[in-house]
């Protein structure tokens, strides 16, 4: 079996996340890499807060904590929440980990050994109230392309294009907000990307990107296109991976850190050594980063708006070092999950943040509406009514009722015991084949990444035992063909079990609960083949069972109504 390394975009640590950050990598990462365990692949799934850089230090001095202490809250608090919303990450780390500022520096002086890092003297914003140098975050201002007035210095949130602090029209500072600033010369490290541009685009043309969703091959290749450009990589900060005195002592001096967007790259590195460092006897993360062998396949999962820091200045970083780090297979990029067609945003607070999610819901229902909602071919937006409606008709109606009427009508008419009855017949025959293929097709779905197709197919394997259930009518059938009905409950269960191993995925706690309903000694979550689907035999006559909680409760008008209310139902408050 292939060995799968994992990474999603690093969470920023200033704040809790949106739906939309969740759905944008975290959780199309812990669903794919569900589905490789279940297949039996050797999978490591690594992700960690993104720490460094200037919304950071501002986070923190706004809720008056010094920033190492700020950032160590938070990054616990976001983890409870991915462990409330069960993100199966293999580790979880922080972007200010010693490994990662060993390995970054170590990148750095490579960089630099092989003439891909040069010192230069730039002309910088400087701040007369402030007394400092400002660097590109610490600056809003207008975007000068689309006229966003909260543009930052490094980026516009709104077009996403990149900008320098200088572009910025009617500049202030987001420390003080003066505008009372001033353009002085200071040095700063660049890397040259420009040099390694041909390297950059002979990989990409060399490892598949051609096969990558349109989405990330478009972006990355629209950046070569448009030509790369020299980056600095530090910045005037007190809260950073520090730029490696041996190297360049006089910028160590002067207390300059490295770029945010050159160390978080680098973290999925850190992380994975955090990890190994944890049970050193039995984890090699150099097997997985360092001359790792080609068993080993790398699949990143973010939204478009890091699409060309990972699809480019991370690679290029990497080509420059003249070492064998691994490099991305496959690059799965997501548009925007908007809300009520606005912006989510953490800044402003709009929308629904992931730990008011499971305020008031359990995770499952946040988890499926998100992936059968995926933005995968264009932005999609979250509405409260049609995020009630795919619970309540998919959860709760398709799969929910399917699950507590089989079992509690078999409990009180045979017992707690699945019943035996007589043989399977064409029915059952036919409802096997039916499942076996619509497997296929969820899995060739799951195997391409395409989630939103992979939740229809799911939907179509719960909605054919509805059918089956209905056709057979065991309520009916019992009253004048006992063992009939007996096949019929039977037949249903192992439906229900099998719905337990193919949902894991997607509603990783309500497949636990359909799975435990049955005393199966040993019983996992290991896939299902199109044989065991067909046969349709995995729970047997004489096994126990329970009858677990109502899986997924609907949600109701008063909800419905309650969740406008606090949150906003209308493009006006969105």
């Amino acid at each position: 079996m292939a060995r799968h390394l994992i990474t999603s975009a690093l969470p920023y640590i200033n704040g809790i996340k949106h739906l939309g950050n969740m759905v944008g990598s975290m959780l199309p990462a812990d669903v794919y890499a569900r589905y490789l365990r279940q297949r039996g692949h050797d999978v490591l799934y690594i992700c960690a807060t993104d720490e460094h850089g200037t919304p950071a230090e501002l986070a923190a001095k706004e809720a008056g904590l010094p920033v190492d202490t700020f950032c160590a809250q938070q990054h616990d608090a976001q983890k409870a929440i991915y462990d409330g919303f069960e993100l199966s990450f293999d580790y979880f780390g922080r972007s200010s980990s010693a490994e990662n500022r060993d390995i970054t520096q170590h990148f750095a002086r490579r960089l630099k050994e092989n003439g891909f890092i040069e010192e230069r003297a730039i002309r910088q914003v400087y701040s007369l109230d402030d007394e400092r140098f400002l660097p590109d975050r610490y600056i809003v201002g207008t975007c000068p392309h689309c006229g966003y007035d909260k543009a930052r210095g490094d980026q516009c949130e709104n077009c996403t294009r990149v900008l320098d602090p200088t572009d910025l029209i009617d500049a202030r500072s987001a420390i003080s907000g003066s505008s009372r600033l001033e353009v002085r010369e200071t040095k700063h490290l660049f890397l040259l990307q420009s040099k390694l541009q041909p390297e950059v685009e002979g990989w990409l043309d060399s490892n598949g990107s051609k096969e990558w969703p349109t989405l990330a091959s478009s972006i990355a290749h629209k950046w070569l296109t448009e030509g790369l450009q020299d980056r600095a990589i530090t910045r005037d900060l007190e809260w950073g991976v520090p730029v490696p005195a041996d190297s360049w002592p006089e910028l160590a001096a002067e207390g300059k850190v490295f770029y945010v967007w050159f160390d978080a790259p680098i973290e999925y590195i850190g992380a994975t050594k955090e990890w190994a460092d944890a049970d050193p006897e039995n984890r090699d993360w150099k097997s997985w980063w360092y001359e790792a062998d080609r068993t080993v396949r790398y699949t990143e999962f973010m939204a478009k708006d890091n699409v060309p820091f990972h699809t480019v200045m991370f690679p290029a970083t990497q080509l420059g070092t003249r070492e064998p780090w691994k490099k991305v297979d496959y690059v799965k990029a997501f548009n925007w999950l908007n809300y009520y067609g606005g912006k989510f945003s953490t800044s402003q607070r709009r929308g629904v943040f992931t730990d008011a999610a499971l305020e008031l819901l359990p995770a499952d229902y946040w988890r499926y509406f998100l992936m059968a909602n995926a933005p995968e071919s264009d932005d999609t937006s979250f509405t409260w009514e049609l995020f009630t409606s795919s619970v309540n008709k998919d959860l709760a109606d398709t799969l929910g009722n399917f699950v507590n009427r089989v079992l509690s009508f078999s409990r009180k008419r045979f017992g707690d015991e699945v019943p035996a009855g007589r043989e399977a017949g064409e029915a059952e025959a036919k409802l096997g084949e039916q499942i076996a293929e619509l497997l296929a097709e969820y899995e060739s779905h799951l195997e391409a990444m395409q989630f939103r197709k992979a939740a229809q197919a799911l939907r179509a394997l719960w909605s054919a035992g509805n059918s089956y259930l209905e056709e057979k009518a065991p309520w009916l059938e019992i009253k004048t063909n006992q063992e009939g009905a007996a096949l019929t409950l039977r037949t249903a269960m192992n439906l229900i079990r099998l719905y337990s191993v193919i949902s894991e995925p997607f509603i990783p706690a309500s497949a636990r609960a359909m799975r435990e309903a049955f005393d199966l000694p040993g019983d996992d979550a290991r896939w299902v083949t199109a044989d065991q689907a067909r046969a349709l035999d995995a729970v047997p006559a004489g096994t126990p069972f329970t009858v677990p909680p109502v899986l997924f409760a609907k949600i109701t008008e008063e909800d419905l109504e309650s969740y406008r209310e606090r949150f906003g139902g209308s493009e006006e408050n969105a």
